[in-house]
């Protein structure tokens, strides 16, 4: 992959997967680097993070780095055709394998649990996770408590409804 961040053999270069130790020659805080609180999750918001908005300061692949400056100061388009080229090559990959590449945002985008449970309208008629989960008509146990006994909520089972007994 062509990238700023990429080095030729694939590795990624990003501060949360080094180890927390000093060094002086990478410019980075060891608060940065990788802690036992890093998970899947945020590796990948990070890695996501970093292609949609290249380092240049600590490039991995320094020739993709200059290109991509220049692409950014409209100077020069070769950072741009090599990227579209290698994402067409990927679709066609991908379309050989069966993979379905997501191409708009609610692709990507995965539905609430309460729009997926098809519940309350919104305005317009569009499925709004919020109206559902504030209504009080229609209560669907989702795990979420969505009434207003905040107080009394502290001692009953958290299943949104409040009993005299508890």
């Amino acid at each position: 992959m062509w990238h700023p961040n990429i080095y030729e053999n694939g590795e990624v270069c990003i501060s949360i997967l080094h180890p927390p130790t000093e060094d002086p020659q990478s410019g980075e805080h060891p608060s940065e680097r990788w802690n036992p609180t890093q998970n899947v999750r945020t590796i990948l918001m990070s890695i996501i993070s970093l292609l949609n908005e290249p380092n240049c300061s600590s490039p991995a692949n320094v020739d993709a780095s200059v290109m991509y400056r220049k692409y950014k100061e409209n100077k020069d388009n070769e950072y741009e055709t090599i990227i579209k080229k290698q994402v067409n090559e990927s679709r066609l990959v991908a379309e050989q394998e069966g993979i379905t590449i997501p191409k708009t945002l609610d692709d990507y985008v995965a539905p609430s649990r309460a729009g997926a449970l098809g519940l309350n309208n919104g305005k317009n008629g569009k499925k709004s996770a919020y109206n559902t989960l504030s209504s009080h008509e229609d209560d669907v146990d989702l795990g979420i408590d969505d009434d207003d006994d905040q107080m009394a909520d502290m001692a009953d089972d958290d299943d949104g409804s409040y009993d005299e007994s508890d």
